[in-house]
């Protein structure tokens, strides 16, 4: 565990994690682990929300049982990667609102350029969870991060399968306020801004794109 951000090493996660890096993992395969450790993820993310008593009825008696109080929830996805996480994440969350942030990452400059911004009006009475599989040089995640708190997104978390030691560094300078989980941090970054080992382009994987 780190003050500034968790690194869930739960065994199922972890033996997902090594089957999608894994060069030889089939497209459908690809996709499918992502879902399965995003909705574990869901798990994590959410593992300190307020609950309240209620009163039910069972067949057997009336009792005071827990249910989840608080802010409502909003899944922020970074496109397009993003949404291979989202499907897992709702899975877990099905009422969460959804948002949607289009940025691509210039190739000569490493920088995010957005293309597209939809979220739900009422995003400043919500948790936001935003979700990416790859944390790399940070930027996208710290332009996005920007964007909703412009947007007036007060309570923001951040969800990604893998993360760079560099990447993780910008986003908690940027946003020390934004808690971070993620499934492992990798060894670096490369000339070309890609996680090393990492698993690739994760939006080329799940979509069958390269």
């Amino acid at each position: 565990m780190n003050p500034d951000y968790t690194v869930i090493t739960h065994p199922l996660i972890q033996h997902k994690l090594t089957f999608m890096r894994n060069e030889n993992t089939t497209t459908d395969n690809f996709r499918r682990l992502l879902r399965e450790i995003s909705q574990m993820l869901a798990y994590e993310v959410t593992r300190d929300l307020p609950t309240e008593m209620t009163t039910i009825s069972t067949p057997l008696a009336t009792i005071e049982s827990p249910v989840i109080s608080g802010k409502k929830l909003c899944l922020v996805s970074i496109l397009r990667a993003g949404n291979g996480m989202l499907d897992g994440m709702l899975d877990v969350l099905p009422a969460a609102r959804i948002g949607h942030i289009g940025l691509y990452r210039d190739p000569e400059t490493l920088e995010p350029v957005e293309y597209y911004f939809k979220m739900p009006d009422d995003i400043g009475a919500r948790l936001v969870i935003v979700v990416d599989p790859m944390l790399a040089t940070g930027n996208s995640a710290i332009a996005a991060l920007h964007r909703l708190k412009e947007s007036g997104a007060a309570t923001i978390k951040y969800v990604c399968l893998l993360a760079s030691p560099e990447g993780m560094a910008a986003l908690r300078k940027a946003h020390p306020d934004v808690p971070v989980v993620t499934a492992a941090v990798d060894e670096r970054l490369n000339e070309h801004g890609y996680i090393v080992p990492g698993l690739g382009d994760a939006g080329d994987r799940m979509f069958g794109t390269r």
